[in-house]
């Protein structure tokens, strides 16, 4: 699955769907995979299990929410994302994912921008997102898409665990 074609992240086709579709199979193991090796047990629980807190549903236009994935000319889904709507003028992102071998390549900004533009079609005003401590590269891609950290970067975010970030998006 390694592109050697530039220019995926404005080629690939968005496919709105569930994260319970056979077509996200793919990344949503690789992403369950990554977090257990990232992140072990949690009081003996795999780190995996926080795919699994939500049901597929709020994650549906119906419940306010979003899932989507990026696909390439094959048809074979290369990243994604999600939100779930938190009230009226917020949600939050969860979910944002490419696949290992189509990394560094602009997916994930390109899924960001994605979600973000649907937000904001629905009157959301604000998207909050956590990443983990151990995610360093979410952190920058957050930082670089102008999300606020609500925490000190320079502090250890192994006490804080879970790194939040808030944005508020145009009118």
């Amino acid at each position: 699955m390694t592109e050697t074609r530039p220019g995926i992240a404005s080629t690939a086709r968005v496919v709105v769907t569930r994260p319970d579709d056979p077509l996200a199979a793919p990344l949503v193991e690789e992403l369950s995979r990554e977090y257990d090796e990232r992140y072990g047990l949690n009081d003996g629980i795999p780190s995996s299990a926080e795919l699994s807190r939500y049901p597929a549903e709020v994650f549906t236009a119906e419940r306010g929410g979003t899932f989507l994935l990026l696909v390439d000319d094959s048809g074979a889904p290369v990243a994604g994302g999600a939100f779930m709507r938190e009230d009226d003028e917020t949600v939050e992102v969860k979910r944002v994912w490419t696949h290992s071998s189509y990394r560094r390549l602009g997916l994930a900004r390109r899924v960001m921008s994605e979600l973000e533009a649907e937000a904001a079609r629905r009157g959301v005003r604000t998207v909050v997102l956590t990443t983990g401590a151990r995610q360093p590269e979410a952190v920058a891609l957050y930082l670089s898409l102008g999300y606020e950290p609500q925490f000190d970067l320079d502090g250890d975010w192994e006490a804080v665990s879970y790194l939040s970030f808030r944005k508020q998006l145009a009118d």
